[in-house]
């Protein structure tokens, strides 16, 4: 796991291509951020290309944030090519447990792609496993249930790497289980920052066969980036702005002062 670094080098050095179809509010900054780490990203969600996308990708990132019926035949149709090329598809259920549509389209992406990452704060995550529970828009909602255990026991049902983000962040593939404890509290006060994490997620995923180290790697950077930023920052607004200029100050020895995370 002291391999963090080296697998931010081997972004930098293969430049993966990460396929986007993401929420469009916050594109330009997932766009930006994935640059900014070293990967190459594409915005592509028209029906007509998504394919042949996903067919050129090292991975493909799928957000339903702002979504409709279109958009998610563009995410199957890319999906099913991106599992038949084998790389990794990370789903961020923006939104789930919100409204019915938007549980019944999450649950249909799951049921026709297989999944590699699935991706959502307590109250998504508690949604799709099946708990009572109600959204805020797209933010967290109260879940009354212990979280470690729902992210195991999710990720062994649906057999992919669960991540539920927040205040600490939680991964697991069911056997292995992590916990994130990087990142800030303005993280939460800006739009933008779960969508980004989604890309950087999908973008160490594109290097790292092992799913649950690189969603660890992927938040653990982001995190302290995140960190970084906030020394930094007159207000919400620098913040946001210094998030893309720390990722350069990201080098080995900053990662292993500032990286604050556990196997349990």
């Amino acid at each position: 796991m002291e391999k963090i670094f080296e697998r931010l080098q081997k972004v930098k050095s293969i430049a993966p291509l990460i396929h986007h179809i993401t929420n469009y509010v916050t594109v330009r900054d997932c766009a930006d951020i994935t640059k900014c780490f070293g990967a190459s990203p594409v915005m592509a969600d028209a029906i007509e290309e998504v394919q042949e996308m996903a067919n050129i990708a090292n991975a493909l990132v799928l957000n339903i944030g702002t979504l409709n019926s279109n958009i998610i035949e563009s995410m199957k149709v890319a999906g099913k090519q991106a599992n038949k090329k084998q790389i990794p598809v990370v789903l961020d259920i923006c939104g789930v447990g919100a409204t019915s549509f938007r549980n019944n389209k999450a649950k249909e992406l799951l049921s026709s792609i297989k999944i590699t990452v699935l991706k959502g704060n307590v109250s998504e995550i508690a949604a799709i496993a099946g708990f009572e529970t109600q959204t805020k828009g797209v933010d967290a909602g109260s879940v009354e249930t212990n979280i470690i255990e729902l992210a195991k026991g999710l990720a062994t049902k649906l057999n992919v790497v669960v991540v539920i983000t927040g205040a600490e962040d939680i991964v697991s593939n069911g056997k292995d289980t992590y916990i994130v404890k990087n990142g800030c509290a303005k993280m939460g006060n800006i739009v933008g920052t779960g969508c980004m994490s989604s890309s950087i997620v999908g973008t160490f995923c594109a290097i790292e066969k092992d799913y649950a180290l690189a969603c660890v790697s992927a938040l653990v950077c982001f995190e302290i980036v995140a960190e970084l930023a906030q020394k930094e920052a007159i207000g919400l607004g620098t913040f946001k702005l210094k998030l893309f200029d720390k990722v350069s100050s990201l080098n080995e020895s900053v990662i292993n002062e500032m990286k604050n995370f556990t196997l349990i």
